[in-house]
């Protein structure tokens, strides 16, 4: 998909989720919208959700196969993004030190953390069956749609 194109779906993306979540203050309503709606334009892998609960990564709303319930801090893509409160663009998986192999399909992926007033409390987890399917656009747009979140509906 061309920069441009891939901008496009993304700025659609992010109006259908202005849209959906507008009026509604249920979280975990709204991340299981926002996961639909981003798994539904771009056919991921894996999109979904860990929120950070009694100092580990718990699962929260997603779309795609089974996966990881709980994630420790620093470990993993999930736990490093976290630790760091930086996202995370990962080309291939498999080389990156400490993955967590929730599913062997799982070839790429980014991870945003998602803070309020400077503590991350969860984590966008977009997972792709394809190596380097991840660049700076998606990266950026997933970025938005964290701070869309921490300032929204946080």
């Amino acid at each position: 998909m061309k920069s441009q194109e891939k901008a496009n779906k993304y700025e659609s993306v992010l109006l259908q989720i202005k849209g959906v979540t507008e009026g509604e203050p249920n979280l975990v309503a709204n991340l299981a919208n926002i996961s639909a709606i981003i798994y539904d334009a771009f056919k991921f892998w894996w999109v979904g959700f860990y929120v950070v609960e009694n100092n580990e990564l718990v699962l929260a709303p997603f779309q795609g196969p089974v996966a990881c319930t709980r994630i420790k801090k620093g470990k993993g893509v999930c736990g490093t993004a976290w630790e760091e409160n930086k996202t995370q663009l990962i080309e291939d998986v498999h080389a990156f030190p400490g993955h967590i192999a929730c599913s062997a399909a799982s070839q790429s992926e980014v991870v945003v953390p998602i803070s309020k007033n400077g503590v991350v409390k969860m984590v966008l987890d977009v997972d792709s069956e394809h190596l380097n399917h991840f660049d700076a656009t998606d990266a950026n747009y997933m970025e938005q749609i964290g701070t869309f979140i921490s300032e929204n509906l946080l």
